[in-house]
């Protein structure tokens, strides 16, 4: 146990911090059930993106290999260099319950057959479409991207909220009520001693009255009252 003078300031003091500690613990219960609540949401969100996006992904290489099979491969690998390009995101925050996690600018990837870059009479309808479901594929990407990231996060901030809660309940809140006992205890203790010790005090004061009063009557020649003699 940490050393602690038994003092009623201490003591007061101590039940001051088991009030500020169990406060903060309680918020901090909150804190958890509103991050849990917020982390099952996404959890449900994620869900139905992955499903969505193993569908999706499934498809678009299901069109891929009959695109290979019964299209020209020069062709096809023309068209996919002529439909690259880069992905730029517009990536910001939001704060959850004190915890950061980014927001990714909603907008389709997706573009028109005019917009890929390759000959309209050049590519048949089966590129086409390896072409357009490729691409929604990327737009489920993107959200996952987001909802997952923001998952961990959230997970992540949960674990360390049930650690606190878990630090103030067993080891710092356990602690400071000890201390506080012990402190009350040996107040007690010591308030018992002290009451002791002056009715100890108070009859050491009332035999010597009793005492001094008996030698005045001997010396004035008076007899001693009945329980006033030595």
């Amino acid at each position: 146990m940490e050393q602690v003078h038994p003092t009623r300031m201490e003591l007061m003091k101590k039940n001051a911090q088991i009030r500020l500690a169990e406060q903060g613990r309680d918020l901090l219960k909150e804190k958890m059930d509103a991050l849990i609540r917020e982390f099952l949401r996404v959890v449900h969100t994620v869900s139905k993106s992955r499903e969505e996006l193993e569908f999706l992904s499934e498809n678009a290489r299901r069109t891929l290999l009959t695109a290979q099979a019964v299209d020209d491969s020069v062709a096809l690998q023309s068209a996919s260099f002529a439909a690259k390009r880069m992905v730029t995101l517009n990536i910001k925050g939001k704060n959850v319950m004190g915890v950061a996690v980014p927001v990714i600018e909603k907008r389709s990837f997706s573009r028109s057959i005019c917009q890929r870059g390759y000959s309209i009479i050049g590519v048949s309808g089966r590129i086409d479409e390896v072409a357009e479901r490729y691409e929604r594929t990327v737009d489920v990407i993107i959200g996952l991207a987001e909802t997952e990231t923001a998952l961990r996060r959230l997970g992540g901030e949960i674990q360390m909220t049930r650690r606190r809660v878990n630090a103030l309940e067993q080891v710092l809140i356990p602690e400071l009520k000890k201390q506080a006992k012990y402190i009350s205890i040996t107040i007690d203790e010591r308030e018992r001693e002290d009451i002791f010790r002056l009715k100890k005090v108070k009859k050491i004061l009332d035999r010597k009255k009793k005492e001094k009063i008996a030698t005045r009557r001997q010396d004035a020649g008076t007899a001693p009252l009945p329980g006033e003699g030595p």
